[in-house]
């Protein structure tokens, strides 16, 4: 594959995955990981190669790279967002966490840290395309068939519906990413139930060993400031220094 030449494989039928990277190896294994699930696939090796295609046929979801050259993960997604409403996943290296806020405030879904599991990434493209249209199967994933009433959260103010990943506080939506979700998610499961970072860190990343204390700090500090742009005196989640956190519902 040449950097201007963008490749699309799978079923035609089946949801399509715009992959940006300029790593070559990155681009041929995931792509082969998600044909094997059932997604068409679009390869792209340079942002710019990208974008226009990704305008004119905009894909069911994008997986962009932040570190690239002529044309980085970030301006992609802020020029594809000035004409296209695409979901987005980044992956990132350890010491992005700057361009990971950048890209997150911009309306990034969410992010994974490189080297990463492919199981995982390909569970977080499912559970976004399941937010994006809930109505619609996504292939190859049983819990998509499940009503989101049964499995609906509602602890005080807070609601959460696990079928959309999708959240409210006193009814105002507050848009979390998909780890982010899942973290709350287990700590609101058990109110007043200290979680540990191992923990949430398990519960968000099942199938991911590359990941660090920090990473869920920093996951728990955007969520509060989520929140607080809805309601600035929310104080539900709970730090508790040296055990971990907790979910108060009072």
């Amino acid at each position: 594959m040449t950097e201007d030449m963008a490749v699309t494989t799978g079923n035609e039928d089946a949801p399509v995955i715009a992959l940006v990277d300029d790593d070559r190896n990155i681009l041929t294994t995931v792509s082969i990981a998600l044909q094997a699930e059932g997604f068409v696939t679009r390869l792209y090796s340079d942002g710019e190669t990208a974008l226009k295609a990704l305008i004119e046929n905009p894909p069911a979801l994008g997986v962009f790279d932040i570190k690239m050259p002529k044309m980085d993960g970030i301006e992609l997604l802020k020029r594809v967002r000035e004409q296209v409403a695409l979901p987005v996943i980044f992956l990132t290296s350890k010491d992005d966490e700057e361009d990971e806020e950048i890209g997150l405030e911009m309306g990034a879904d969410d992010y994974i840290a490189k080297p990463f599991s492919q199981r995982l990434l390909i569970a977080r493209i499912r559970a976004i395309l399941r937010r994006a249209d809930p109505i619609r199967e996504v292939i190859g994933d049983s819990s998509s068939a499940v009503p989101a009433a049964v499995n609906e959260i509602a602890r005080g103010r807070l609601n959460m519906d696990p079928a959309r990943h999708h959240v409210t506080w006193d009814g105002k939506p507050v848009s979390l990413t998909v780890t982010e979700f899942l973290i709350l998610e287990a700590l609101a499961a058990r109110p007043g139930v200290i979680k540990s970072r191992n923990q949430l860190m398990d519960a968000a990343y099942p199938d991911d060993i590359f990941v660090d204390d920090r990473t869920v700090d920093s996951h728990i500090k955007r969520m509060r400031r989520k929140f607080r742009s809805v309601d600035n005196e929310f104080s539900s989640i709970e730090t508790l220094y040296g055990a971990g956190y907790s979910f108060n519902d009072g």
